[in-house]
Order: structure tokens, then C-alpha cells, then sequence
């Protein structure tokens, strides 16, 4: 502008026009300069508004007997809050593709259609809320649903003694809730994990009850297929239990034992005297002098005692369902543990027989651990173990009459898209004459390679 006006001011001179016009040219020229400018800049505006309107979907309607100033005062207006209309927009649209990116991240979907480099209307924006809102009521049910899935096949997997085998079950018995793909094809294999799981339930539940009507004595229990009628029907009646073998298996006082509780009844008496406190610091030389005359068949004792304790530990910890949610590496650590103690054992036991079958021909006498010789004592202590592992089993099946029903039920509702599974029939009747247990019968011995007894399978 100003270097129009230099020039202007040179074309004037040249001309020969007197100061005065050319100060009042110059005003005038200033003047419509302004008028220009404020006329580019209404146009702008509206063009502004027109173009904001287009984007957001919002019809003006002009007042009519407005003057100049207030129509460009109220465009600036609508400007200003077009402008607010259209960054909430935005960042709403921002925030909804966020959690749709997420949602399919997780449930591997494809995203919502949508123009993100235009901007929304409000319909777009609710309708893409509403699908982000049901696709997030279908992202918790197929958690729910995947949730529920790995405690059945977790039950079933310890009920079976088996361990995860593919690294599909590692990923969903081991692996993080949250970083399991929810998709549909996940769902559907989980669903087939566990029909497999409980179809060698029913398997080992099948052979389980042969094993028990076996056992009692009693003629095989009747399958039948009924696709009309798949039901179980339970008659269970149980009378005269001979409840005195626990009472006749009592032992009698070793005599060795009595022995003992005589040495001990001498170094407790209910009075003390200084006789009595010679008495006791002569024990006491003799049991330090006894430890270090044969410290090295006590440590070997110890050894192994400690050993067993772990051995015991980890056995019991293999029957804990909890452990498949431990990320750690503690589960594959826990059973190469297990089974170098399982191998160390008796090779320990074989060296210990060696150094105490040495000792007892040098002294004369049995080489005693809690009161017993000390083989005696680890073959004991092996079968109390067998014994609480046969009696676990054991209880199992007699848990069947209150669990049968319920797994049955809910392996019913997981496999009724199978159309062999809407063709089972189970029924089981035990009569009450002939429900008395074989006493010369080995329960034990069938119950411990028997698995516990879940659900029948169609014969």
C-alpha cells in the first residue's frame, strides 16, 4: 500500500497537482483501501460459515431487518461457535477410534466405517458410539465366557492328573487373562478344548464305575439311548457298615516304646533334686558323645528326612489347581524337582542301608529312628504316603453321588450343538440288598489307577 502511494505521489508531481488534492486523493485512496478489506473479509467470513455449516451439518437462518454491523457481528459469532461444534466433534471422534482400535485389538474385529479426515454429525457419532458400546458388552461376555471355560478345563485337567500339552493349552492355562485374544475362532477352540477334556472325563468315569460295581459285587450298570429322555436317575442306598476295622487295626505298645516312656518318666519327675540334675548332665554327655560318635549316619538321616519333606511338598502342590496361573516358570521347576527327588531317594535310602547294616554288625544292636529301625521307618513312611493318596482318590469316589449330577448338567449344556450328545441316556440304580462291600476286596487298589469318576460317556 504504501509503496502504491509513493508512486501515486510521483505521478502526481509529474502532473502538477496542487498539495491539497493530492492529501485529499491520498485520504480517499486510504479509504477505499479500507473498504476492500472489509469487504474480503465478510466475504471470507461467510464463505467461513458456509463451509463450517457444510461440516457440521447446521442450517442458519438469517434475521431479517438487520443492519451490516450486527449480521457481521453475529457471523463472527456463529463462527467462533462453529468452530467449538466442530474440535468437540473431533476430539469425541478421536477418543471413539482409540477405543475401537483397542476393542479390536483385543477381539481381533475390524474397525467401524467411518471418514475420519471429515467431520462428523451427530448421528455418525452417536451410531459409532452405540457400536463401540455392544461391541464392548461382547468383549465381557467372551472374557465371562473364556473365564468360566479355563476353570472347567482347569477341573477336569486335575481331575485327570494331566498337564497342559500344547502350547495352546500353556496359552490358556498358564498365559495372562487379559492378553488372551478374545476372537471368535479363540472361543470356539476353548469350547472344543474343554468338550475334549470332558469326554476322557467321562471315559475315566466309565471305567471308574465298572471298577466300583466290580468291586461291591453287583451286576454292570445299564446305558441306554433315549434322545427323549436324557436324564440320571440315582438310587444310592448304603446300610450295615462294619464300622470296627478301624477300631480292631489299633496296635499294641512296642515294648521298646514302653522302655522309653520309662527313661522319660525318670527324667521328669515331679520332684528336683541335685541327684536329679547329675542324672540329667550325664544324659546329656552321653547323647552329645553318642551324636559325634556317629554324626555321619545322623546327617545321612537328616538328609533324607528333609529331602522326604520336600519331596512331600511338591507332591502335594502337583494336586493344586492354582499352580497352572503361575507366569513364573515355577511349574516346569516344581516337577524336574519332584523328579530328581523321586530318583535320589532311593539311592539315598540304598547308602544309608549300607552305612547302618555296617553299624548294627559292629555294635551289636538296631540302629533305631523314632523308635524303629530306620528302613522300617522309610517303608512307613512311603506307605502312610500311599495310603493318603489311595484315600484322597477313594474320596473322590464317593463324592460321586453329589457331583455326578452337576457335571453332567453342565457337560450336557457345553456339548448340546453335538448331536451324539443329545442321544445319551445314564441311568444307575445300586440296590439296597446287595449294596455290602466285599470286605477281602482291594478298594485301594483300584481306586489309585482309577482317576476320580466325573461324568459317563455313551457306551
Amino acid at each position: 500500500l504504501n509503496g502504491a502511494l509513493m508512486k501515486l505521489q510521483e505521478i502526481w508531481d509529474e502532473i502538477g497537482i496542487p498539495e491539497e488534492q493530492r492529501l485529499r486523493r491520498t485520504n480517499e485512496a486510504h479509504k477505499h483501501v479500507k473498504l476492500l478489506g472489509s469487504k474480503i473479509t465478510q466475504v471470507f467470513d461467510f464463505y467461513s460459515i458456509q463451509n463450517l455449516v457444510f461440516l457440521l451439518h447446521v442450517y442458519l437462518q438469517e434475521e431479517e431487518g438487520c443492519t451490516i454491523l450486527q449480521m457481521e457481528k453475529d457471523c463472527c459469532t456463529r463462527v467462533k461457535i462453529l468452530k467449538e461444534k466442530k474440535k468437540q466433534r473431533l476430539d469425541e471422534l478421536k477418543v471413539l477410534v482409540a477405543k475401537d482400535r483397542e476393542l479390536c485389538d483385543i477381539m481381533c474385529t475390524t474397525p467401524f466405517t467411518i471418514d475420519q479426515n471429515s467431520v462428523p454429525s451427530v448421528q455418525q457419532l452417536q451410531a459409532y458410539s452405540s457400536f463401540l458400546d455392544e461391541r464392548t458388552k461382547e468383549k465381557e461376555r467372551r472374557h465371562d465366557e473364556f473365564t468360566n471355560t479355563k476353570k472347567e478345563i482347569v477341573a477336569c485337567m486335575n481331575d485327570l492328573e494331566q498337564n497342559p500339552e500344547i502350547s495352546f493349552e500353556m496359552d490358556v492355562m498358564c498365559g495372562d487373562e487379559e492378553a488372551f485374544c478374545l476372537s471368535k475362532d479363540n472361543i470356539t477352540a476353548l469350547k472344543l478344548l474343554l468338550s475334549q477334556r470332558l469326554l476322557k472325563n467321562i471315559e475315566s468315569c466309565k471305567n471308574a464305575l465298572s471298577v466300583l460295581y466290580s468291586e461291591l459285587q453287583l451286576p454292570p450298570f445299564e446305558v441306554q439311548s433315549n434322545p427323549e429322555d436324557c436324564c440320571c436317575v440315582f438310587c444310592f442306598f448304603w446300610n450295615d457298615l462294619d464300622e470296627s476295622s478301624p477300631a480292631s487295626a489299633l496296635n499294641e505298645f512296642d515294648p521298646k516304646q514302653q522302655r522309653s516312656q520309662k527313661v522319660t518318666n525318670s527324667l521328669f519327675p515331679d520332684v528336683f533334686t541335685e541327684e536329679l540334675l547329675n542324672v540329667h548332665e550325664a544324659e546329656v554327655r552321653y547323647l552329645q558323645k553318642y551324636y559325634e560318635d556317629h554324626k555321619e549316619l545322623f546327617m545321612g538321616v537328616t538328609k533324607w528326612q528333609e529331602n522326604w519333606d520336600l519331596y512331600l511338598e511338591l507332591d502335594r502342590k502337583t494336586n493344586d489347581p492354582s499352580r497352572f496361573n503361575n507366569r513364573g516358570g515355577n511349574l516346569l521347576k516344581e516337577q524336574k524337582q519332584r523328579t530328581q527327588l523321586q530318583k535320589s531317594l532311593p539311592k539315598l535310602e540304598e547308602i544309608l542301608k549300607t552305612q547302618i547294616d555296617g553299624w548294627e554288625q559292629e555294635h551289636g544292636r538296631d540302629f533305631l529312628v523314632n523308635g524303629q529301625k530306620f528302613l522300617t521307618f522309610v517303608q512307613q513312611q512311603w506307605q502312610e504316603h500311599n495310603e493318603e493318596k489311595d484315600r484322597e482318590k477313594l474320596e473322590r469316589v464317593w463324592l460321586l453321588f453329589h457331583l455326578f449330577i452337576a457335571l453332567y448338567l453342565k457337560l450336557k449344556n457345553v456339548c448340546s450343538k453335538q448331536a451324539q450328545f443329545k442321544s445319551w441316556k445314564i441311568k444307575l440304580i445300586f440296590p439296597k440288598e446287595s449294596m455290602k462291600i466285599n470286605k477281602n476286596s482291594n478298594i485301594f487298589g483300584w481306586a489309585a489307577n482309577s482317576g476320580f469318576p466325573r461324568v459317563l460317556k455313551k457306551s
